[in-house]
């Protein structure tokens, strides 16, 4: 076990991941290692549970279906509705929080109609109506975590801007095909899209230069090591919701999603009556006293004191894993 190795393999590569025919090797001469090292290395962190998986992250709604959704779920129901929820494949997140809705969950689909009967069929089966919060605007997405505390957010290569509705990209059939087979991840092999290549039935420089036009397009958020916040020490989480004029949305939500902490900030609809909030951002934190605290300073940095808000705390993980918008082909 090699301590340093671990630790810059999670830290240095959850972006700018090689996209070269032999990645890992590329890796490896970055980092004076042999290949059979990063290799194995990568390979005891996923089984360990700290990297999720080595691949792409898919943009919101860049392609398919997603929306996060919610239910309020009577305490004695909730194992079962959570375990019936987390069975979907459609399902890549589902954690319970702290709120009357006390079950959030994503769902990602091929199209509007899969996820519409996903979300019939949960609400069905649970017997709890489903709030419905698809994405209308982004205003910082990125899931990546600086372990040295020193690197600012623009160094981690991460986009804010002033909104935007979410662009659908449609892919072509061999892109379709490339996606699903790495959809749950690179294999840890020293020719990864090669593999990947040949199951979607293409070669490794085709593959290359699809997932190349993929990221330039916008589809594929970032390739790399995808880590889980939880097994890094990041064991505080929390959603905060806040209720911003229509008006407002657009300039709040910059400026949160600007914050160093902030790695995820974006609009959703209300639901009224019931739901009043309409801007969403997530902190993460070592423990729920650092997480307030930076609530606090959110508030007062943007201007937000008096805004009605929320900070739903994350209690347990039911589910994570990368979202699956596009069916293996049978």
């Amino acid at each position: 076990m090699n301590p340093d190795l671990e630790f810059r393999l999670l830290n240095d590569y959850q972006h700018d991941f090689p996209l070269v025919a032999a990645p890992f090797a590329a890796m490896a001469a970055a980092l004076g290692v042999s290949e059979t090292d990063v290799l194995a290395t990568l390979a005891r962190l996923q089984e360990r549970g700290t990297v999720s998986r080595v691949g792409a992250v898919v943009r919101p709604r860049s392609i398919g279906a997603s929306t996060l959704a919610a239910l309020a779920v009577p305490e004695g129901e909730l194992e079962r509705v959570a375990q019936m929820v987390s069975a979907y494949p459609e399902v890549n997140h589902n954690y319970q929080r702290e709120h009357h809705y006390n079950l959030w969950f994503v769902v990602a689909a091929p199209n509007e109609l899969a996820l519409q009967r996903v979300l019939r069929e949960i609400e069905e089966r649970s017997g709890c109506r489903v709030l419905y919060l698809p994405l209308v605007e982004d205003y910082h997405i990125d899931l990546g975590f600086d372990l040295t505390g020193v690197r600012g957010k623009r160094a981690l290569h991460v986009e804010t801007h002033a909104g935007g509705a979410p662009r659908t990209y449609v892919p072509t059939p061999a892109e379709r095909h490339l996606l699903a087979a790495i959809q749950s991840g690179l294999p840890l092999v020293a020719r990864p899209f090669a593999a990947a290549g040949a199951q979607a039935g293409m070669p490794e420089a085709e593959a290359l230069a699809a997932l190349q036009n993929l990221l330039d397009c916008g589809v594929i958020k970032r390739m790399g090591v995808v880590v889980r916040h939880h097994e890094l020490g990041y064991r505080a989480n929390a959603m905060v919701v806040w209720d911003i004029p229509d008006e407002d949305v657009g300039s709040v939500g910059t400026c949160l999603g600007g914050i160093e902490y902030v790695t995820l900030c974006y609009r959703r609809p209300r639901r009224l009556p019931g739901w009043r909030y309409n801007l969403f951002c997530m902190i993460h934190g070592h423990d729920r006293a650092e997480v307030l605290a930076r609530v606090e300073a959110m508030r007062q940095g943007c201007g937000l004191q008096h805004v009605a808000s929320e900070v739903l705390f994350s209690t347990r993980r039911f589910k994570q894993c990368g979202a699956r918008y596009v069916r293996a082909a049978a």
